[in-house]
């Protein structure tokens, strides 16, 4: 259904975060025979002391950027975040699917997908609500405008590509009227401005990026077609969930304190977010007025309308269902 796009010509204009490479983890040897069962476990949990959490360099991942900071400075807890960075989704989730990390704060589709084919891998949490726009360039006024040029998501299963189809109904346009390609997202605002495509839907900071530069403008904010919408969540590996029970319960607990800091106080979240995204204050200041990081749990409620939205648009003819992916361990 997606054609591929060659986003030649656009190195000079790029805004690329460079992403570092993975990193091994190293497990502790257990003397299984002499220890009891019960033991074994408590020191596991003593052992593993560090948690590795995938992340892309995105707004998106601010908790996980605030629980890395607020952990730095605890004494009284084992748990210490080690932030894993990737410069794609399919890496991203294949590092999680696989237990090379722990964690990672993906796109609620692909775990989703993962999920359903079967692999050990479940959400705790989501990584913040809303905090998506449609950009397109300035002189489209409407999605009719896009009708037979070229639209950028970073991947099919998203919620970046819900939107773009709630956006595309909301004006009675088909999908098949506009060329759909997947792109990096930190290759799109170098894009929009390149003319090479018309809009985009994809995670901050990138089209935050396009609006304080002039080069684009919001067509769409989430909240206007899909309230309270789930795009990324805080994903966990089943062996680290059933290993290290312990350790996820603080973690996840951790996450949401850090949400509600992140809402609480702009300034202290630009100054996190500083640390870990190459991106202008003025774009920064944009991008914290679309997101929320409060109460990321995720309801059954907004799960279901999610499965809905999925079936809908072709993501999946039968998702998974909120019981069989979601873990609350509070």
């Amino acid at each position: 259904m997606f054609n591929k796009f060659i986003a030649g010509g656009i190195i000079a204009l790029s805004f690329l975060l460079t992403a570092c490479g993975e990193k091994d983890s190293t497990a502790a040897t257990e003397n299984a025979a002499t220890a009891p069962a019960q033991s074994q476990e408590s020191q596991k949990d003593e052992e593993k002391t560090t948690v590795k959490i995938a992340y892309l360099p995105i707004t998106h991942a601010l908790p996980a950027f605030e629980l890395a900071e607020i952990e730095k400075l605890k004494k009284d807890t084992n748990l210490n975040v080690e932030l894993v960075k990737f410069g794609s989704w399919t890496e991203l989730v294949d590092a999680l699917n696989t237990g090379r990390v722990d964690a990672a704060f993906a796109l609620v589709e692909l775990v989703m997908k993962a999920r359903e084919q079967g692999i050990d891998v479940y959400l705790a949490a989501l990584g913040h609500k809303d905090g998506n726009v449609i950009v397109v360039n300035n002189d489209i006024t409407s999605m009719k405008d896009l009708r037979g040029k070229t639209f950028a998501i970073p991947h099919r299963q998203s919620s970046h590509y819900i939107l773009l189809n709630d956006a595309l109904a909301k004006e009675n346009i088909e999908i098949s009227e506009i060329n759909i390609v997947e792109l990096a997202p930190p290759e799109m605002p170098a894009a929009l401005a390149s003319g090479q495509i018309a809009g985009y839907c994809v995670a901050e900071p990138f089209g935050a990026k396009a609006v304080s530069l002039k080069i684009g403008k919001v067509l769409y904010n989430s909240n206007e077609l899909w309230p309270d919408s789930i795009c990324c969540g805080l994903a966990l590996s089943g062996k680290f969930l059933s290993s290290h029970p312990e350790l996820a319960k603080l973690l996840v607990a951790g996450i949401r304190k850090a949400g509600m800091a992140l809402d609480e106080n702009h300034d202290h979240a630009r100054e996190t977010a500083s640390k870990y995204l190459s991106v202008t204050k003025d774009a920064l200041d944009v991008s914290l007025k679309w997101i929320s990081f409060k109460d990321l749990t995720i309801s059954k409620e907004h799960f279901e309308l999610l499965r809905e939205k999925v079936k809908k648009y072709g993501l999946s003819e039968n998702p998974v269902s909120y019981e069989d992916i979601v873990r609350n361990v509070d």
